[in-house]
């Protein structure tokens, strides 16, 4: 059952995380357009060159297993960025929007954390060496977001919302 071992759920969870980033690629300009304050806007404009980097890193992982980029249709990150759109649209204008976009932000960054820590995991399994270093630095950087949005969130949205 060769289609049904670690390297085929490797492949398929490889898929499933393209068609995420490719998909947050298109959610995320429409954030930094919404979002009120400079510093959200700014840090949604270097998620986005992240992102960009991130997408390429994952082609560069389905060249590695001698596969073409591809996506395989991701309901949990489409559910995610369409709780974010409801989010947008409710609070558009308001004091709060600033606040639930971090939220929605922040949805998408843990999805992503859980996805990559688990690829990195396989790819270790697997011995994917090269897969393991181009996905560890994707993971850092999903990290590091979450951590920026937390503080950005606490130190001055959160407040200006109240």
């Amino acid at each position: 059952m060769a289609d049904k071992d670690l390297k085929a759920l490797f492949l398929h969870q490889l898929k499933d995380t393209y068609f995420a980033e490719t998909a947050i690629l298109k959610a995320l300009p429409q954030m930094a357009d919404a979002a009120q304050a400079e510093e959200l806007k700014g840090a949604f404009a270097v998620h986005l060159k992240e992102t960009e980097g991130q997408v390429k890193r994952l082609e560069q992982v389905f060249q590695l297993l001698g596969e073409k980029p591809a996506g395989v249709e991701c309901k949990a990150i489409q559910g995610i960025i369409e709780e974010g759109q409801e989010v947008l649209q409710e609070f558009s204008g308001g004091e709060a929007l600033d606040a639930g976009l971090i939220a929605a932000a922040q949805a998408v960054e843990h999805y992503e954390i859980t996805r990559y820590g688990t690829l990195l995991a396989w790819a270790k399994q697997l011995g994917l060496t090269e897969a393991e270093g181009l996905i560890q630095e994707t993971l850092i950087e999903e990290e590091n977001t979450d951590q920026i949005l937390s503080e950005l969130a606490e130190d001055a949205i959160n407040p200006a919302a109240a």
